[in-house]
């Protein structure tokens, strides 16, 4: 099942629904970075988090989600961005990929063990003007309760977040969520109706690993509510990186520390956080950077 976003609305104007697969973007997240099974299904909460959330992106706005925390993972970020019109480009990783714990209780990944306490920023960069950054403390470290807290905390949004990664011994089964949010003017009960839905539902997971399809999905959470599908997005593992904006971030470091650096090595490695690709300057191209310099000095 390929990798996508559709969002829908109820029929009675009640509330709206965000579905989506990310199976392809979290494997291909867990191979480039080489993550352990625990910081794979964290770091695949994260990212498919961001990516039900870039439904609402316009033009060239970004969003990034930051868990910074406590735990053995010390924190993860998740970028989305759209590609065009029908794309969602997404990226992300875990400041210590090689974290594994055992599993809960009730035979799942701890992930709230993995990540600890700490805090949540959502920063909403827009094409225009200054970003907006909301902060909520970690409710869980579960990521879905978490995203729901600053969605009601920083948005006034009532929501209910559904978040999963399904992995073996193979590598990723499955991955997606569902995000569901109370419409203005909606009843009181709406909220308390659709968690009662999510918690007796089969896990989005589950249903993906199923053969289920994202409109299946948001489906499996309307009950029996018709839904009205407003938007469908493709998912795409997508990273901004270029050696154009390597350079770029050499020549800020000055004259005085390129010569050093020139000096001191042969070639100057920088690797993308976001997807491990290795830019690799030669010493004769950082000399050329410290002339672009002294050019427009």
């Amino acid at each position: 099942m390929p990798d996508r976003i559709v969002t829908a609305t109820a029929a009675d104007g009640s509330f709206s629904i965000v579905a989506g697969i990310t199976t392809d973007l979290v494997r291909e997240t867990q191979r480039r970075h080489q993550l352990a099974p625990t910081a794979s299904a964290a770091t695949g909460r994260l990212l498919t988090g961001a990516t039900l959330l870039g439904a609402s992106l316009k033009g060239r706005e970004k969003l990034t989600l930051q868990v910074a925390s406590d735990g053995p993972l010390r924190g993860m970020v998740a970028d989305v961005q759209l590609n065009s019109p029908q794309e969602i480009g997404a990226r992300g990783y875990a400041r210590r990929p090689e974290v594994d714990v055992p599993l809960n209780d009730r035979g799942k990944f701890d992930v709230g063990g993995a990540v600890g306490n700490g805090y949540l920023q959502v920063t909403r960069s827009f094409e225009v003007g200054q970003p907006y950054v909301g902060i909520v403390e970690l409710q869980s470290g579960e990521i879905g309760e978490d995203i729901a807290a600053y969605l009601m905390s920083s948005e006034q949004i009532p929501s209910v977040v559904a978040l999963g990664v399904l992995a073996d011994p193979r590598g990723i089964k499955a991955a997606g969520g569902i995000i569901a949010q109370a419409l203005p003017g909606a009843d009181e009960r709406t909220i308390g109706v659709i968690e009662r839905r999510a918690l007796e539902m089969e896990s989005p997971t589950a249903q993906i690993d199923g053969g289920a399809s994202v409109e299946d999905l948001a489906r499996s959470l309307a009950g029996d509510l018709d839904l009205r599908f407003t938007r469908d997005y493709r998912v795409a593992f997508t990273c901004t990186c270029s050696r154009e904006r390597v350079e770029r971030v050499l020549l800020g470091l000055g004259e005085e520390e390129l010569r050093k650096i020139a000096s001191e090595q042969h070639q100057t490695e920088a690797v993308c956080e976001f997807c491990r690709t290795a830019y690799v300057l030669s010493r004769d191209e950082v000399l050329g950077l410290i002339e672009q310099l002294a050019a427009r000095s």
